[in-house]
């Protein structure tokens, strides 16, 4: 069964939590904790999302973030998530 439509509203604060795949492992290195938060940066600023807290786990993400619009974190998280999985070996 799919899983249903993420629900976010425009200038509300969501917690968001990403996990590595079977809970494993995503990051791996130190430069992989910074390289991982340059690009969330990156993306937060063009999909026009305020991030206001992260923790970084060795398995999983936890964010606090605020979209202007329903869509924004979507598109944040889906630029972010693709570009350091093609980074990944």
């Amino acid at each position: 069964m799919p899983r249903k439509p993420r629900f976010f509203l425009p200038d509300i604060p969501a917690h968001i939590v990403q996990r590595g795949n079977n809970r494993q492992a995503v990051f791996f290195t130190d430069n992989d904790y910074r390289v991982y938060l340059g690009w969330l940066g990156e993306a937060a600023e063009c999909n026009d999302c305020a991030i206001h807290a992260y923790v970084l786990m060795t398995n999983h993400v936890h964010l606090l973030v605020t979209p202007k619009d329903a869509s924004a974190i979507s598109r944040m998280m889906q630029s972010v998530g693709q570009r350091y999985a093609l980074s990944q070996p």
